[in-house]
């Protein structure tokens, strides 16, 4: 087999790149590291100077994902303004958009999260997860919650919301044409949950 040049950890990239792909396509249980280096076109051995076996290789995918997450919801509740409920919404929808699609890598990121504490995913998930979280104790903190939920409970609400929409999204429980109606809907639920004053305005 005549390898392509990769340099410079650019053989890294396209290896996460192509398990992310075979992985939404095809679940993490059928990945191949031999598949991938053929499909690459570099020998089955090339992987092995970035990742030392299939698991590390999950790993990184995983930590991958979490970051990207992270970077999108950073990037949407900047885009937001200031409001909780506007920030809220970001929140939801992104995390509902970022899943819709690939929800395989999704069921990954969070397996790999409860993985050992060696592993990059579970750190990746707690900075992805601080992001949001960050938007809850603030809205605590400046009055715009006033629920009684501590905001620990009160972003464990959120996420469990956001989340199980992405699942019935991805079952087709609900339709994807209603995805984000079904959003709003849902954190028009919550801000009157979370006791936000938002929800007694609109």
């Amino acid at each position: 087999m005549q390898e392509r040049g990769y340099h410079h950890g650019n053989l890294r990239t396209a290896l996460l790149e192509e398990a992310e792909r075979s992985v939404v396509a095809n679940g993490a249980a059928a990945l191949s590291l031999r598949e991938l280096s053929r499909g690459l076109g570099v020998s089955h051995t090339a992987p092995r100077r970035h990742f030392p076996d299939r698991a590390a290789l999950l790993d990184a995918l995983a930590q991958r994902g979490f970051d990207t997450l992270a970077l999108r919801l950073a990037e949407a509740i900047s885009a937001a303004g200031p409001s909780f409920e506007t920030r809220l919404r970001a929140i939801a929808h992104t995390y509902v958009t970022y899943a819709q699609g690939r929800m395989p890598l999704v069921e990954l990121m969070y397996a790999s999260k409860h993985g050992s504490e060696t592993l990059a995913a579970p750190a990746a998930a707690r900075a992805a997860y601080a992001v949001p979280y960050a938007v809850i104790e603030e809205a605590h903190r400046t009055g715009e919650l006033d629920g009684g939920l501590a905001a620990q409970d009160a972003a464990r609400l959120v996420f469990a919301t956001v989340h199980g929409l992405a699942v019935l999204l991805s079952t087709g429980m609900i339709p994807s044409g209603e995805a984000s109606q079904t959003v709003d809907t849902s954190i028009d639920g919550l801000l009157r949950g979370l006791g936000s004053p938002a929800a007694h305005e609109g």
